[in-house]
This record gives structure tokens, sequence and C-alpha cells, in this order.
């Protein structure tokens, strides 16, 4: 079977879910075509293009099935590439446009929405990597066409793409493979993770709003920053290595074997984010023995228990830090992610790619 795999912005999340699914479904004849992850509104909108002008052999030729990711203008590629529309076409869904916070300074994506618009509906099958990301697409396009001049009738159109979608994650690593238990036991318990993007979308001022109370108070604690630091990333982040130096560990981006240890030796690792439709990185940390502490919003109560959440709020997340930090006992069980991990996806991803559309 030849399956053409596009990925038109690959950021991190992105090429972790492209060459996993391809080493684990290796038997399949792939053929990835992938784009940087920069100059995002030149490249949801001209991808059709890039890839015309540098990969039109490629394009050409005969595939059983594309999958795509939002990013990817799939309509207009289907043009361009009249035979691709003869393969089965499933669109994979990392995030979606409609639920993105825009920021005070950014212009409304229209084109963005209008591409993960109109790949969802030229696609044969589209997949969400969560019920909330297929939930807040479907809800968010329907606002949207609310806006456009004419009063389209999109309700019923819509709702049949919320029936028929399916909801397939991005799996994490078999634990089982990567050492989970031995990682486990090395969590330094009140060590605490942050590993995501540096941007406002993550919510870092909450998060550090809190770590200011906390070391305000005495409460003993160490901190590892991590995750992907773009050129400009939010004055709190200066703020906080300033103001909490003594309890730094590690602060940024790191070499992966430096980043691997960390995370194995991190006891609590948090989220305040505004934007997440899985949370990668989170699930990364809590596979080997970090205790997740999560807003109770987005795609987070589908895959936290209670006992992992907090309101969302800085009140709460300081209650359930400070007590986490200073009384052990009311810490909760590590948390089992065998239910997150390849084996549990790997025959569903098959069929995805192998069924009839």
């Amino acid at each position: 079977m030849r399956v053409l795999l596009l990925s038109a912005y690959e950021a991190v999340s992105h090429r972790y879910w492209a060459e996993s699914l391809m080493a684990q479904l290796d038997d399949i004849s792939w053929t990835l075509l992938s784009l940087a992850p920069r100059h995002f509104a030149w490249r949801i909108r001209g991808n059709p293009l890039s890839w015309l002008l540098k990969e039109h052999d490629t394009l050409s030729q005969h595939y059983d099935a594309v999958l795509a990711t939002s990013m990817v203008d799939l309509a207009t590629l289907v043009g361009l590439f009249p035979q691709l529309g003869r393969a089965k076409k499933i669109v994979y869904f990392h995030e979606n446009q409609f639920a993105y916070p825009e920021s005070s300074d950014q212009m409304p994506q229209v084109e963005a929405k209008m591409v993960n618009l109109y790949s969802a509906l030229a696609a044969d099958c589209v997949v969400f990597n969560s019920a909330y990301n297929r939930d807040s697409f479907i809800d968010g396009a329907r606002a949207f066409l609310k806006k456009m001049p004419e009063n389209l009738p999109a309700a019923k159109p819509l709702e049949a793409l919320r029936e028929r979608a399916r909801v397939l994650p991005v799996p994490i690593a078999d634990g089982s493979e990567t050492g989970q238990q031995m990682a486990v036991n090395k969590t330094v318990p009140q060590r605490i993770v942050w590993n995501h993007r540096w941007e406002y979308d993550k919510n870092p001022d909450d998060f550090f709003a809190v770590l200011f109370a906390l070391s305000d108070a005495g409460v003993a604690f160490e901190l590892a920053v991590l995750g992907q630091r773009f050129r400009q990333a939010p004055a709190i982040f200066d703020e906080a290595e300033r103001r909490l130096a003594r309890h730094i560990v590690a602060w940024g981006p790191q070499p992966e074997p430096a980043y691997r240890e960390l995370l194995e030796s991190a006891g609590i690792v948090v989220s305040t984010t505004w934007h997440e439709f899985q949370g990668l990185a989170i699930m990364e940390a809590a596979q080997r023995g970090a205790l997740p502490l999560v807003p109770d919003r987005l795609c987070f109560p589908a895959l936290y228990p209670p006992a992992y959440r907090y309101d969302g709020s800085r009140e709460g997340l300081y209650a359930r830090l400070n007590a986490w930090l200073t009384v052990p006992a009311s810490r909760p069980e590590a948390l089992d992610t065998t239910a997150w991990e390849w084996p549990a996806w790997r025959e569903a991803y098959r069929q995805l790619l192998v069924s009839s559309a």
C-alpha cells in the first residue's frame, strides 16, 4: 500500500506524529512531504504552490491514500493534481484554527480558518486528536460561517461532519520500550517542570505568578523551564529567570539527552495553557513519573482524572501545588499512561489507512 503523508507546517508535535506513525506501520510504503514551520500565514495558504513547484513529480504519482495534516490546503492540492482525488483522502487535525486564542496584536486568521474548513470538506475521512478538538472545530466553524455575508445553511453539513469524524490521539511511545518504570523511580518529588512553547497562548503568566507566590512563602521547590523558545518570548520569562534564580536547575531548550534526563527527574509537570488539543509534552512527562497538574478546561477533563486537575485559576493552582510540595500524603499516585501509548492505537491507525473511505 502506498501512502502520501503531507505535513505543511511541521511543528515538533507534527514531526513526532509523522515519524512515529511511519515507524509503527513500517510495512506501508510511505512518501513524506513536509514544509518547515515558519511564516505561518504564507505557509498555510501557499503550501500547494510550494509543492507544485518543488515536488511535481512526487505528487503526480499514484497513491492508495493521502494523509494530510489540517495545515495542508487539500482542496487546492487536489485541484492541481486531480489524480490525488482518486486516493482515499484523510485529514488529521492536531489542532484547529477556530479554537486558537488570538492575541490583541494579531489579525484574525480568516485564511487559516478557511483552509481548515475546505480541507475537512474535501476529505473522505476527518480525524481529530481529541473530542475537544473535534467539537471546538465544528462549533467554531458554525460561528465563523454566521459572519459571512450570505446566510449559509451550515448547521446540517457541519453536524454531519461531527458525526462521521473520528478521534485518534497522537500516541506516545510504548512505556515498556522507554524505560518508564526506571524513569518513575528517578523522579525528584519537588522538581517542577514547564516543557511547553514559550508563547502567550501557553499562559506562562499564571504559571510564574503562582511560583513567585510559593517562593515568597518559603515553599521549597526546584524548577526546570524547558520547551521550545522563539526569537521573541513573553517578557515574563526574563522576570522569572531573575526572581526564581535560586530554584532553577535548568532554563531554556536542552539537547535531547539532557531534556530526557530532566523529564525523568520531574516530580510535577504543570500546564496553565489557554490552548491545547492534546498536550504531548504533559503526557510524556507523566509517562516518566511526573504528576501532571492541568487546568479543568480544553481537552484535559477527558484525559485526566480530577486528582490531577485544578480549577483553572491562579488560586486553584497555588492551593494544589502548595499541598503537593508541603504535604506528601496529598500527592496522588503516578498516572497510568498505557492507554495513550502506541500498542493501544496501532491497529486503529492501520484500519484508518487500509479501510475503504
